[in-house]
């Protein structure tokens, strides 16, 4: 299930390249993958989900945030890739939770609003109270 945090960017559970054309043809034009290979039995691993992405026309980017957590490469790579996008993003992980923090985080890294980020996570259906500690500091260290 695509839930939609801005007009550019979305978050999902884990997408299988079976899922990528489909995702094309909505209009999304890069494709964020979240997690590391081999995270799971079954899941898709990273070059089979490039190469669907590559085939319909999309730009692939890995960011893989594993059990150590998000560090401020992973945050500047998801600034990044945002950055770099010439149209709407989906990033998917596990659960799209993952991905939806790191989007948080790196946008208040480059200065939005935590309060603005929170709600617009919430709308999508995701609770981000537990790292608005770190929202809050990364957007005012800028």
């Amino acid at each position: 299930m695509i839930r939609t945090l801005t007009p550019a960017v979305s978050v999902a559970p884990q997408v299988r390249p079976e899922d990528v054309p489909d995702l094309a043809a909505r209009g999304f034009r890069t494709l964020v993958n979240n997690r590391p290979d081999d995270e799971e039995p079954g899941q898709p691993d990273g070059e089979a989900m490039r190469a669907a992405a590559e085939a319909a026309g999309m730009r692939y980017v890995a960011i893989p945030v594993g059990h150590a957590g998000m560090g401020h490469a992973q945050l500047d790579a998801m600034a990044a890739a945002l950055a770099d996008a010439d149209g709407p993003v989906l990033a998917y992980c596990r659960s799209g939770t993952r991905s939806c923090s790191l989007w948080a985080l790196a946008e208040a890294k480059g200065g939005a609003a935590p309060e603005a980020l929170v709600a617009a996570a919430g709308r999508a259906g995701y609770d981000l109270s537990g790292i608005r500690p770190t929202l809050d500091a990364l957007a005012a260290g800028r």
